[in-house]
């Protein structure tokens, strides 16, 4: 079983080797591997979600978060 640190950084080469995004990443990680998607939840650390996060707000896929300068 592959542990989250590995998990983060398989899917940290396949976003730099194939320059993909890292959502993409995750899929190819799962398809080329035969992984349902839905189960690597568990995998994703708090970096690679912050990294997913971001991503999926500059599509527009999440709310972007609101940050208060004071």
């Amino acid at each position: 079983m592959i542990t989250s640190k590995q998990f983060a950084l398989k899917i940290e080469d396949i976003v730099k080797s194939k320059k993909i995004p890292y959502i993409d990443a995750v899929c190819l990680y799962c398809e080329n591997n035969d992984i349902d998607t839905g189960t690597v939840g568990n995998l994703v650390n708090k970096s690679l979600k912050e990294k997913i996060k971001l991503e999926a707000e500059k599509l527009n896929f999440l709310p972007k978060t609101s940050k208060l300068l004071l």
